[in-house]
């Protein structure tokens, strides 16, 4: 399989936030012939181990989610109508006229429903979207959907990938699977390069509702420093451009309280000395990714954030560069061999 054709696989399964389990089963598939041990934690992480060559190896993580927000059944209406909630950050204009998956006794394809605005009183008109408004439309009898679907039914966006001009590739879900794919990248590329460090590579789970699986994989691996990778905000018409980084540019260094000094700088040492395409971005306070959770577990662990530029962040039409996303995982291939017990030593020397 090549990196496109896993992360086509990977946007396209439906997996959000408590229900990964087949993604997981594709991710664990694909990373196989690159590691040395594949395990499953209590949480639902994917844990991959590469070990290093030392003699007393240092214990490195790199995680990406592989979860996706999702939509949860709060209440059947006598109808067969559903009516749900957000399982993650949806924005709800983003939501009606969506077609959905929805995963009750049966796998059940629907549509999200709203009121047209020829039928808005004066009173609504003019007002936004809002989620409790909505309603999620099976065309099931009332009887059917009552044997199929029960409140706590998940649904995911139904999306296929789409293929754009040149790298550009847009479906769901690539926030963050199009991390899970640098990270597939990184073990590839080990593969051929001599290592020092002990490399756990994990694809956690339900990131998108309080970064947990990344608190319950950082704590069972007990490494000397960790990597989240994620997304962030790509370039668009009207953008701050200190809010955005293009796509086409390369992955992004973030850094700030956060994030450990010593580890950006490494990041991008590594990078220019390969000549590596990168950009860089700051964060003032806890990141919205694994990273914040990584730093924060035990009695703390250094860490670092890469990311990968994004249009249209939780939407069904996420867009991203290829080439971006093959970066980050040879970046993060030469940052692991750069890593050794004296590098790990110097973290703890602010």
């Amino acid at each position: 399989m090549d990196m496109e054709g896993l992360l086509r696989k990977l946007t396209e399964e439906d997996g959000v936030s408590g229900y990964e389990k087949k993604v997981a089963g594709i991710a664990a598939g694909a990373f196989s012939p690159y590691v040395d041990d594949t395990r499953t934690d209590n949480l639902g992480n994917l844990i991959f181990l590469k070990k290093g060559q030392g003699n007393s190896p240092p214990r490195l993580l790199i995680c990406a989610h592989m979860d996706e927000i999702g939509l949860i059944v709060t209440k059947v209406e006598e109808n067969g109508f559903l009516r749900f909630t957000s399982l993650g950050g949806f924005d709800a204009r983003t939501l009606p006229g969506q077609a959905v998956n929805i995963y009750g006794r049966d796998k059940v394809p629907g549509i999200i429903g709203f009121k047209l605005p020829p039928l808005y009183t004066e009173q609504e008109k003019g007002q936004g979207v809002k989620m409790e408004d909505l309603f999620l439309d099976t065309a099931l009898t009332p009887e059917v959907v009552r044997e199929t679907i029960a409140v706590g039914s998940v649904a995911a966006i139904e999306r296929k990938y789409l293929t754009l001009q040149h790298n550009s590739r847009a479906g769901k879900a690539f926030d963050d699977r199009a991390g899970i794919v640098a990270l597939w990248q990184c073990a590839r590329e080990l593969h051929k390069i001599r290592h020092e460090a002990d490399l756990y590579l994990v694809a956690t789970v339900q990131e998108e509702v309080g970064t947990r699986g990344a608190v319950v994989s950082t704590f069972g691996i007990s490494p000397d420093l960790g990597i989240a990778v994620d997304v962030c905000h790509g370039d668009f018409p009207g953008a701050l451009e200190q809010e955005t980084s293009p796509l086409t540019k390369g992955p992004v260094v973030t850094s700030g309280p956060n994030i450990h000094p010593f580890i950006a700088e490494k990041l991008l040492h590594v990078a220019a000395e390969y000549h590596l395409p990168y950009q860089r971005d700051v964060s003032p306070g806890p990141t919205g990714t694994d990273a914040r959770a990584i730093q924060i577990t035990m009695e703390g662990v250094p860490t670092g954030l890469l990311s990968i530029p994004l249009r249209y962040m939780h939407t069904s039409v996420e867009l991203v560069d290829l080439e971006d996303i093959k970066v980050a995982g040879l970046l993060l291939a030469r940052f692991v061999a750069a890593v050794d017990r004296a590098f790990v030593e110097g973290l703890v020397c602010l």
